[in-house]
């Protein structure tokens, strides 16, 4: 990426989440045994469940909540770098430590990016943004958690129809 494609991309972002409340607000109600009911202030529901039968387990949330806030970012900013996006997946495994606190050591996450002529320094440097300036659930976590990144990128535009992969770690408390 060129550095006034990087300039473009940093005006262009000028604004990106300032639109957000700046408190956030929600509420949890047990529902019966360990089952819980949270409630977004946008009125949005998701059941927790300790026994994994009836909702998701917080710690699975959390997980999903890094994976959905990193999409979000990623995605916006390969549309903002006019790339042709068609599929976009995201899987994410977390290690926890194996006595209280129970917290997450190390979390790897593999993005899976299908589209037309997609460059790999642009999604390199989406993964770079959510990770180090715009990713809010990332820079609320432990400083001491290993990430890992890694994507693949499958070009529907080459006649080869292969995969590029490459990845990244970002340093520990960074």
């Amino acid at each position: 990426m060129s550095e006034n494609e990087k300039e473009e991309l940093e005006q262009s972002l000028t604004g990106y989440k300032q639109k957000i409340n700046h408190v956030s607000k929600a509420s949890l109600t047990w529902d019966k045994e360990l089952i819980f009911v949270g409630r977004t202030q946008e009125g949005y529901e998701i059941e927790f469940d300790a026994h994994v039968q009836w909702g998701c387990k917080p710690t699975d949330a959390l997980l999903l909540s890094l994976a959905g806030c990193m999409g979000i970012d990623v995605v916006m900013f390969l549309q903002k770098m006019k790339m042709e996006l068609e599929n976009f997946k995201v899987d994410i495994v977390g290690e926890r430590n194996t006595t209280p606190p129970q917290y997450f050591k190390t979390v790897e996450i593999v993005l899976h990016l299908t589209g037309k002529s997609l460059n790999a320094k642009k999604v390199a440097r989406a993964v770079s943004l959510s990770h180090e300036k715009y990713c809010s659930v990332y820079n609320s976590l432990r400083k001491d958690m290993e990430v890992k990144v890694s994507y693949n990128i499958t070009d529907t535009a080459s006649n080869n129809n292969g995969s590029r992969s490459a990845a990244m770690t970002p340093e520990p408390g960074a």
